[in-house]
């Protein structure tokens, strides 16, 4: 009876073990020739809910690098089908050029694994629409992932903003943008598709506008109308996409305006946003709050620091996050959800068009 009793244990102990071992959610990477793949990878690295099984790549300077970072037990490909049919993941990092991201979610959605992607959602907005119809009928999660997510003055703004502090937001400004890819030292790799207007779909315009779309579509939704026009002021390297772009955004009580750039003369990262009772400026570290005139007690021309709650543990980034839903079967929520980013795509389509044309063009509601 002892021996039984202790055989019985042994046995329960041996598969607690190996649950705890299978537990952990199994990741993939595909694509090394986008830079935020580093920072991507050493939070993954760091995550003990997760397991870096697997990177899928063809650029042998970045494998190396790849390899010089990861444990030796995570296997490279040079086919992401290849290692998808072979490792089998649960869910995938995909952190490649833009018009990628369909092709790849297809095959995902085919073997249920999960996917994530650095943002935009796609290149276009027919290809956003069946990422998200393809993702909605397999039953997989699908995450588009921006930085500023996981920024606790994003979320608080937010938060605010839902609740009214500012009444109905009537203008919003958004500024997102830097020096420009070659001029901040990004990648050969990453330079490669970041000016190719089929790979990235557009080039400050869709590499920074769709910071701005994306809070325009969190906060106000869909809009009527966009115009927009872009320019080329680095005319000495004869790029073939746009570095500077400015959109209007229409909305039947208020107006957007984005200003997505590689010209500016520094990091930019903030939004304005404006209402009957005040307005809140939301930076990277910090949000801002300035009442109406009648009701300004300070003479800061954009206002004083407003208390921030800090993020939840599950907040904490990206990466975080997405386990958080795929381990708890939590559904991707806004602003890295599926359906508000085809929106987000969408204006940056309305966005090419107008610059085609010169005229605003109207979005389908």
């Amino acid at each position: 009876m002892k021996k039984s009793f202790f055989l019985l244990l042994l046995f329960s102990l041996g598969a607690s073990l190996a649950f705890g071992q299978a537990a952990k959610t199994r990741i993939a990477i595909i694509g090394l020739d986008h830079d935020h793949v580093w920072g991507r990878m050493n939070t993954l690295l760091k995550t003990p809910d997760a397991e870096l099984v697997a990177i899928a790549d063809t650029h042998s300077e970045l494998i190396g690098k790849a390899k010089a970072r990861v444990p030796t037990s995570v296997k490279f490909f040079n086919s992401y089908i290849e290692m998808l049919d072979q490792v089998k993941p649960d869910a995938v990092i995909v952190t490649t050029a833009n018009n990628l991201h369909l092709p790849i979610l297809r095959a995902c959605a085919q073997r249920h694994i999960h996917f994530f992607t650095e943002k935009p959602m796609a290149a276009s907005g027919a290809d956003a629409r069946e990422m998200e119809r393809v993702a909605r009928e397999a039953g997989i999660k699908l995450m588009v992932n921006y930085w500023n997510a996981w920024s606790a003055p994003t979320r608080e703004a937010a938060a605010r903003l839902k609740a009214g502090e500012l009444g109905p937001v009537q203008k919003i400004v958004a500024e997102f943008g830097h020096e420009g890819p070659k001029e901040i030292g990004a990648s050969k790799e990453f330079n490669t598709w970041l000016y190719d207007p089929k790979k990235n779909g557009a080039g400050a315009l869709m590499d920074f506008g769709c910071y701005g779309a994306n809070w325009a579509m969190w906060v106000k939704g869909r809009p009527q109308r966009v115009f927009a026009y872009s320019l080329k002021l680095k005319t000495t390297q004869h790029n073939e996409v746009e570095d500077d772009s400015v959109l209007l955004l229409e909305y039947p009580d208020a107006s957007v305006i984005l200003m997505p750039s590689w010209d500016w003369p520094y990091g930019k990262e903030q939004a304005e946003f404006y209402g009957p009772k005040g307005s809140f400026l939301v930076m990277t570290d910090g949000l801002l709050y300035q009442p109406t005139k009648e009701d300004a007690v300070v003479d800061h021309p954009y206002g004083t620091p407003v208390s921030i709650h800090p993020l939840p543990p599950e907040m904490a980034d990206g990466i975080t996050y997405f386990l958080d839903c795929i381990r708890n079967n939590k559904p991707i929520e806004d602003p890295s959800s599926a359906v508000l980013n085809v929106g987000v795509n969408e204006i940056i389509d309305a966005a090419i068009e107008s610059i085609r044309t010169g005229k605003a063009v109207s979005l389908k509601p």
